[in-house]
């Protein structure tokens, strides 16, 4: 059994203070990926940075206190790899991926985005790059005979029961048809598979990130943005998939909750 989990922390630093260093002791993921770290390795707490029982791997952004990913892993990798060959973003703390025993894992922040700015356009130029590496990342998986699973914050919801307001978002960015057509080229094109959505096929959500405004964490008014993305061989083998969802909101460490897959390899 493989068990991985996929969280953005929303700032470590301050989801350390919130609970995130009880969730982890008590965790039973053999691999955690984290998104929007925002802070420099050395800023980090050391029982967060580098925790007993785990092998740790930190990619902060050039840009101080902006986006950041990590991956914490039970085994050693055998290799890693911070970017994807992108001279735009591979130092803006967005993409690292690990090879361990038949499967590489990557942990991904993909840009928000916000329609009418710099950071749409930005973050269209992050999709078209990153589609292409999707492909040959496939491609040299499979020569090699290893199984590929990407995991994070994706910011797009892809189908309309991966957002509870859907209709009033098709004009806002992580629900434009633009993005969510770029999401199925991901899926229908270069032959990934959304493992918690060929487990959950037929519900709303099961729901990840939750604004702090209003009530929309206790009126489950949310989106399912953070997905593990895998190739399908290893996507056969998720046997369960839930979100880790906080009892109340006052238990919340950030406005994400962890996503975890359980692989029976």
């Amino acid at each position: 059994m493989l068990t991985v989990t996929t969280v953005n922390v929303n700032g470590i630093r301050a989801a350390a203070k919130k609970g995130f260093v009880e969730w982890l002791a008590g965790t039973s993921a053999d691999v955690i990926c984290l998104q929007e770290v925002r802070a420099e390795p050395e800023q980090i707490p050391e029982n967060v940075r580098e925790p007993e029982g785990w092998h740790t791997v930190h990619a902060p952004a050039a840009a101080k206190g902006r986006a950041g990913v990590s991956l914490y892993t039970r085994r050693e990798p055998t290799r890693v790899q911070v970017g994807f060959g992108s001279a735009e973003f591979d130092g803006s703390g967005r993409y690292v991926e690990i090879d361990l025993p038949g499967v590489t894992v990557a942990s991904l922040y993909l840009p928000s985005g916000e329609v009418g700015t710099d950071r749409q356009d930005e973050k269209i130029r992050f999709m078209g790059e990153f589609l292409v590496y999707l492909a040959g990342l496939r491609e040299r998986a499979a020569a090699g005979g290893r199984e590929v699973l990407v995991c994070g914050d994706w910011n797009i919801a892809h189908q309309e029961a991966d957002l509870k307001n859907w209709r009033g978002n098709r004009k806002n960015s992580g629900f434009l048809p633009e993005e969510r057509e770029w999401l199925t080229k991901v899926f229908e094109e270069t032959g990934y598979v959304d493992v918690v959505r060929g487990l959950h096929p037929d519900v709303e959500g099961p729901y990840s990130w939750w604004s702090y405004r209003g009530r929309a964490f206790d009126n489950d008014t949310g989106w399912r943005i953070d997905y593990q993305v895998a190739t399908a061989g290893l996507a056969k083998v998720a046997a369960k998939a839930w979100v880790e969802r906080a009892a109340v909101h006052e238990e919340r460490w950030s406005d994400h909750a962890p996503v975890t897959v359980a692989y029976e390899l």
